[in-house]
């Protein structure tokens, strides 16, 4: 009976197909470009910078295609960035290629934001210590029950 409901909704979705898009959807491709940047989502942990220079290349003249690795491991951490000469070439490309598998996987493509400038790190007291793998160890000695 509850597969009945979902089977309409499958159905009407084939004739009517904005049933199952997002709601921000059209928010994601009606903001507009205001440099060549572009920001890339839903990249595998296979692709690599000439992948991703090759899927975009034929957008226009790309001047870095570049996927961002984890410092430790090495793999992608799953997005990157490619910056075209003009803004009607990065245009072009987010158009094409949002929504479109690369590598086995969805890609999204959105306009790339500034980064945000980082807090100075804060001080840390005498017995809290970072450790190498971005967790904080307490030292402290003798009983604390």
């Amino acid at each position: 009976m509850a597969f009945a409901g979902f089977r309409r909704i499958l159905s009407s979705a084939q004739q009517n197909s904005s049933v199952l898009r997002s709601p921000l959807g059209s928010i994601r491709l009606n903001s507009t470009l205001t440099s060549p940047n572009l920001f890339v989502s839903g990249l595998s942990r296979s692709t690599t910078d000439d992948s991703l220079h090759g899927a975009f290349s034929k957008f226009g003249r790309l001047v870095s295609a570049h996927v961002i690795k984890d410092k430790d491991s090495g793999r992608s951490k799953g997005f990157g960035f490619v910056t075209y000469e003009t803004l009607e070439e990065a245009q072009k490309a987010r158009e094409e290629m949002s929504g479109k598998f690369l590598d086995g996987w969805v890609i999204f493509v959105d306009p790339a934001k500034p980064r945000a400038p980082r807090a100075p790190p804060s001080p840390q007291s005498n017995s809290e210590q970072q450790s190498g793998y971005g967790y904080t160890v307490n030292k402290t000695v003798g009983w604390c029950g």
